[in-house]
């Protein structure tokens, strides 16, 4: 776990925001470890690549997340991705989303050039998510 992110995913529920998980991670592990790491229930959508690979580019996973916070009643039309990859910014971008990148994860300041925001700190992050 990133320092403070926890404190972002709990603002951002306390706040009433949806928040989905969209990860090129197959979806099972992705579980487990919120799961581990006591976050799942602050999430209303976890998306993974699926076991059988038919959903295994990012695209792909930030689409199922997107149809899935629509069958819970969530209004899609202003999501943000939050990522730390060129792929992230790449997937997001297939549907018209938006992308803030985290300078912190596994990405270079290299692939935050597709980026609508790039942020350096979990407390930036949160300023950019929360009105």
């Amino acid at each position: 776990m990133f320092p403070g992110v926890e404190g972002v995913i709990r603002s951002l529920h306390a706040a009433g925001m949806p928040i989905a998980l969209a990860t090129s991670k197959p979806e099972s592990m992705a579980r487990r470890v919120l799961e581990h790491v006591g976050l799942d229930g602050y999430f209303t959508v976890i998306a993974g690549a699926s076991e059988d690979e038919e959903r295994s580019t990012k695209a792909d996973v930030v689409a199922e997340a997107l149809r899935r916070l629509r069958a819970h009643g969530v209004d899609v039309s202003d999501p943000v991705m939050v990522g730390d990859r060129g792929y992230d910014t790449l997937g997001a971008a297939a549907h018209d989303v938006p992308t803030i990148l985290v300078e912190w994860g596994y990405g270079s300041p290299a692939e935050a050039g597709d980026a609508f925001a790039v942020v350096h700190s979990a407390d930036q992050l949160r300023s950019a998510l929360l009105p």
